[in-house]
């Protein structure tokens, strides 16, 4: 005898799995008490309602929302703060519950809002990641404010799509959000607002909607649409969005083919009315963008189909210098802008 027990294959493989699902979730539990302090629950009055034996109770709305200054600055869902009637509350993870909380501004392009706990100091903001770097496949953590109980809950899965379009609504009605991530990591309503982590504990997206007609699927905001409002919120308490002053489309090989552009990815300042795409005295203007221009790049950053021009200037905010690489004639240009407001 040789004293060697023979292993099959498939016991090995199994043997692998079973490693690999352990790892995950010690990973996973590694993640969830690095980002939990910076989870909190946003708790609002919604009216109240006559029980059968006469007693009038209170309900309350649940959602969830992420610190991210140390003094007191959230970042939660729009519909989160839509079925409050009036003031919210905040709850962290460690049970404090604080009740001077102004509600700081909303997104008009986006389901997102922003908070202001008004006596806090030394919070944990959440670690922000690069939301551009997000492949399918990848594994991600979804913690948040699960069924309104008020304690986190974590779920785990993997990004199943990106760029998906999905209708998010609330009680003021319903908007078309773009450039979502899919993912079958459990999401529902508690852990709207919530975050959206990879392995490593950095926030990748904001929790938002679960798809009304597919079990198991949930759309979370990429956080790079939210990094330019998010640092004009703890600069300056208000949501101020950037401004380029340009009409453009968005470059497709079939959109190429069609006005015989040189590439294929980017965006193409054109107004299909036929007006004058580059608004007069506006930031691109100043820069000398002209009718008919193509801006492939912002700061090195590629202009295309998954990071087209919209997603890229949200990650900045108004006052920010960015250089924009256009291609014009068949020349290839570079141009300073600084970016100007959005008027609301």
């Amino acid at each position: 005898a040789t004293g060697i027990v023979k292993q099959d294959a498939s016991q090995t493989i199994n043997n692998n799995r079973e490693n690999i699902v352990l790892q995950e979730g010690e990973v996973v539990s590694e993640v969830a008490k690095k980002v939990s302090p910076s989870v909190v629950s946003i708790v609002g009055q919604a009216g109240t309602t006559m029980g059968t034996n006469g007693i009038v109770a209170q309900q309350e709305t649940a959602g969830t929302g992420i610190i991210i200054s140390e003094n007191g600055y959230v970042v939660t869902n729009k519909h989160v703060l839509e079925g409050s009637s009036g003031k919210v509350s905040v709850v962290l993870s460690d049970g404090t519950r604080y009740k001077n909380v102004k509600e700081v501004g909303k997104d008009p392009l986006n389901d997102i809002a922003f908070l202001k706990i008004e006596d806090a100091n030394n919070l944990t903001p959440a670690q922000l990641g690069n939301s551009r770097n997000v492949d399918i496949g990848q594994k991600v953590v979804a913690i948040g404010n699960a069924l309104g109980q008020f304690k986190n809950t974590v779920t785990s899965g993997i990004i199943s799509g990106i760029g998906r379009p999905v209708v998010a609504g609330g009680s003021e009605g319903q908007e078309r959000l773009e450039g979502l991530f899919q993912t079958d990591a459990a999401i529902n309503p508690g852990n709207s607002g919530g975050p959206l982590t990879n392995l490593a504990g950095e926030v990748i997206g904001i929790n938002t909607a679960v798809a009304q007609d597919a079990e198991g699927i949930g759309f979370a905001i990429p956080i790079n649409a939210v990094k330019g409002l998010a640092k004009g919120v703890i600069e300056n308490g208000k949501i101020q969005r950037p401004y380029l002053g340009v009409q453009y489309i968005s470059i497709t090989p079939d959109v190429a083919e069609e006005f015989n552009l040189s590439v294929k990815r980017g965006a193409f300042v054109f107004d299909a009315n036929g007006n004058n795409a580059v608004v007069s005295g506006g930031p691109a203007a100043k820069a000398g963008i002209r009718n008919r221009d193509i801006i492939t790049k912002i700061n090195d950053m590629p202009v295309n189909e998954r990071n087209n021009l919209a997603g890229l200037l949200a990650e900045f905010a108004p006052g920010d210098k960015i250089n924009l690489t256009v291609l014009r004639d068949g020349q290839q240009r570079t141009l300073e802008v600084e970016l100007g407001q959005l008027r609301q």
